[in-house]
């Protein structure tokens, strides 16, 4: 054990020493001055501020003919928020895995289980990805999020 000991510290210090005379070599130019931080008077404004009663703005009124008339109806599109959240249970092995957005880092069995499960045609390499692609990749996330036999 003392030989261990004796072994690793030898080694340490080897390497203190090759710090050191590298640290003196490579540097020509002096040393940095550290950086001095003064703290700003902004205290005194802070508590004024809390001090000072705070209102709540008024929201403005809204008429819901003019914004639904306003506002056109997305074109069958899955918001990137909405895959991602859930979690999928592999059936064979019961690992427990996040459904990334990002179909580059989702886990083999899950592209995997797309196919075999008939949602995808094959597992997409990254070349082969456009939007088209991820939208159907993204929708099939969804299905395979709310099939039972993948609810973690």
């Amino acid at each position: 054990m003392s030989e261990v000991l004796f072994i690793l510290t030898t080694v340490f210090v080897a390497y203190v020493v090759y710090t050191v005379v590298n640290d003196q070599k490579g540097s020509t130019k002096p040393a940095a001055k550290p950086i001095k931080h003064e703290e700003p008077a902004v205290t005194a404004a802070v508590t004024e501020q809390a001090a000072a009663p705070v209102k709540p703005a008024p929201a403005p009124a809204k008429s819901t003919t003019a914004s639904a008339k306003s506002a056109p109806a997305p074109a069958k599109s899955v918001p990137a928020q909405a895959v991602g959240k859930g979690e999928l249970r592999n059936p064979k092995t019961g690992e427990v895995s996040t459904a990334h957005s990002n179909y580059r880092f989702t886990k083999r069995w899950i592209k995997e289980a797309l196919v075999e499960e008939g949602l995808v045609e094959k597992v997409f390499k990254n070349n082969e990805l456009d939007g088209a692609t991820e939208e159907k990749i993204k929708a099939a996330l969804l299905q395979l999020e709310a099939m039972d036999k993948y609810k973690a």
